[in-house]
């Protein structure tokens, strides 16, 4: 494909990548990469996990340099986002850059310098060391209206570091949060960019005032001397999104950033959006929410094993999206095979006996009187998989992680097959079938800097293990039969698990409790940040675990994915569980009306100040969404809808 359409919304061109090739040991990662992004823009990257789009955007961002393939960036500055800029007339000098004076000149916001010198007689927005040589066929100078279409200065550039990317107007918010948990939330937001007293001491009188007002622009309710350690996920990504307004960039990256965010601050964020595209902002926008691709975007490149596949309009028929992202037509979204639907008629199962029996689980909270969770009682029989449905923070991780023995409880009891286990034992659920894929993949379900191998066969060390030496051959062919079933894609069992990407990780994690025989598999959120594809390979997966006689509980913010995959649902509502919805029960309004009854009580109704925030939607694209306050950073975000809808 071309890398640039001029038939496209939004005003002059901002950014090219043409051809851009990257290459890692044994992986190509992208392969004549092409893309374009114009002022007033909102272009969407769309692909499977491992297509390259992490690889894209650090490319940009300064943490890797393409071995092939060129960066080219508009040298003069946009303006400033809300409407901040600083005027500067063509007729005076800027005394940052040397330069003379330039009655030809346009009105242009003061270029931002963060602090490096800018070569004399420079060309406003091009700084020290940036720029290096012109794009064919463009012209120079900063002169020129913004109307679209309009051949823009660009330059190609060599982006070698976050620095680099910063004196360029690249801005990224990354999936994963780049915040010092110990430092306030100004502190994170100004990182490395205090502002400077004349003595050269921060400001700090300034950085709390210009954190505010930042805060205020993201609708977040905090004081910005608030530690940043005592945040909720989702807070975390709105300081995310201040800290990266606070760079005032012309081209902003947003990796992911509605994956943890309840309806309401969707909405916000999209306003956010608009509002930065309407100031002439250039926005790289990546989802697997393929129906936020309609709301927002203007352009989509769909990126497929490395190489730009496709530029599409946003208002693209989201099957054809599919189609693009993953090669292929997914007939099904949710492919689960129920014990009472069988693919042979005439051979009907039914569950088996028991795999799991939790009795009056309970664990006493920080506060008397108020339960983390109290008296649970349920069980999952063989072939079957338990949806544990709710609001986030009504205790679901809570209670799995306590049943796997991770964390302690106060009373109760947990059976598998019968037998009774021992409380905060994890070795001795491992031993008994019980395995669980943790919230936090990275951060709790792989060693990071560990290889595939280790990573696959760590829960079944013990087995491997000989007269105290690992039979490594062993290993070695059984993480390699487990790799290939679940279709892991690597360079080798050799690579490190960091370097693969989110479905991919997310399969190793699956991965190493098939291995280890396990008879009762705990998911809680499988499919979180993971591509269509990768979830339709998921739930097949389900599918082969029930049908071998295994069982799944199955924790999941995406109500859809609860409804689609599970043969039971359990729904929790503040610590406690408010009800079980067959098959058949089990809908939307059905959920939604256990999840929002108080204990012992009858649903919340609007006039009530019990809270919570959901966004749940249907294949119809009805949605349901709930709204009410609360002050409770645990229920700061809710159930939300599917990725495809």
């Amino acid at each position: 494909m071309t890398g640039v359409n001029d038939d496209v919304p939004g005003g002059r061109e901002l950014l090219r990548v043409e051809g851009v090739t990257k290459s890692f040991p044994g992986v190509r990662a992208l392969d004549g990469v092409d893309l374009s992004l114009r002022t007033g823009e909102v272009h969407v990257l769309l692909g499977e996990n491992g297509a390259g789009k992490s690889t894209l955007i650090k490319m940009l961002s300064g943490a890797h340099r393409p071995d092939v393939g060129r960066i080219l960036v508009d040298g003069r500055p946009g303006p400033k986002p809300g409407g901040q800029s600083t005027p500067r007339t063509g007729g005076q000098p800027d005394p940052k850059a040397g330069g003379q004076p330039n009655p030809k000149a346009n009105t242009l916001p003061a270029p931002k310098t963060s602090g490096h010198p800018v070569k004399p007689n420079a060309r406003p927005g091009i700084q020290d060391g940036a720029y290096e040589r012109e794009g064919r066929g463009e012209g120079r100078g900063a002169g020129g209206g913004e109307g679209g279409g309009e051949s823009a200065a660009l330059r190609e550039v060599q982006i070698r570091s976050a620095q680099d990317a910063e004196r360029l107007g690249i801005a990224t918010i990354y999936q994963e949060f780049n915040l010092v948990p110990g430092l306030t939330v100004a502190e994170n937001i100004f990182l490395g960019r205090q502002p400077r007293t004349a003595l050269g001491l921060v400001d700090k009188k300034t950085m709390y005032a210009r954190a505010a007002e930042l805060l205020a622009r993201v609708r977040l309710d905090v004081s910005p001397r608030t530690p940043v350690g005592e945040l909720g996920i989702a807070r975390l990504q709105m300081v995310e999104i201040a800290k990266a307004l606070s760079l005032e960039a012309r081209v902003l990256i947003m990796d992911e950033p509605t994956a943890v965010l309840t309806s309401e601050e969707v909405e916000t964020l999209f306003t956010i959006v608009r509002e930065l595209r309407d100031a002439g902002v250039g926005i790289i926008f990546i989802t697997h929410h393929l129906e936020e691709i309609g709301a927002l975007g203007d352009r989509v490149t769909v990126l497929r094993d490395g190489r730009s596949v496709a530029e599409v309009p946003a208002s693209t028929d989201e099957d054809e999206l599919i189609r693009l992202m993953v090669g292929r037509d997914i007939t099904e979204q949710y492919p689960r095979r129920r014990p009472e639907e069988p693919e042979e008629p005439e051979e009907p199962e039914e569950p088996g006996a028991p795999v799991l029996r939790v009795r009056g689980l309970t664990r006493n909270g920080a506060v008397a009187g108020v339960p983390v969770f109290a008296d649970i009682d349920f069980e999952v029989r063989a072939g079957e998989v338990v949806g544990l449905a709710g609001l986030v923070g009504a205790g679901r991780t809570e209670v799995a992680r306590a049943v796997f023995g991770v964390d302690r409880y106060d009373a109760g009891t947990v059976e598998i097959d019968g037998a009774q286990l021992a409380r905060g034992d994890v070795r001795a659920a491992m031993r008994a079938g019980l395995g669980l894929v943790p919230e936090d993949r990275k951060g709790q379900g792989l060693v990071l800097d560990a290889s595939l191998q280790d990573n696959l066969t760590l829960a079944r060390l013990d087995r491997d293990t000989r007269g105290g030496l690992v039979d490594r051959s062993a290993q070695r062919r059984s993480a390699a039969a487990v790799a290939e079933q679940l279709k892991v894609r690597m360079s080798g069992l050799a690579q490190p698990a960091r370097t693969l990407s989110g479905g991919n990780q997310q399969k190793l994690v699956i991965g190493k409790w098939l291995l280890a025989d396990t008879r009762l598999l705990i998911l809680d959120e499988p499919t979180r940040g993971i591509d269509v594809g990768a979830k339709v390979e998921i739930y097949q997966l389900i599918n082969e675990l029930t049908a071998s006689g295994r069982a799944v509980l199955m924790i999941s913010s995406d109500l859809p994915e609860v409804l689609g995959m599970s043969d039971r649902v359990l729904v929790m509502s503040q610590g406690r569980l408010a009800g079980e919805l067959s098959g058949d029960e089990a809908t939307q309004d059905a959920v939604m009306e256990l999840a929002l009854q108080p204990p012992g009580g009858n649903p919340t109704s609007s006039d009530t100040n019990t809270s919570s925030d959901t966004h749940t939607s249907t294949d119809t694209h009805t949605s349901t969404d709930t709204n009410t306050n609360t002050s409770n950073d645990a229920n700061e975000s809710a159930m939300e809808g599917s990725d495809v809808r």
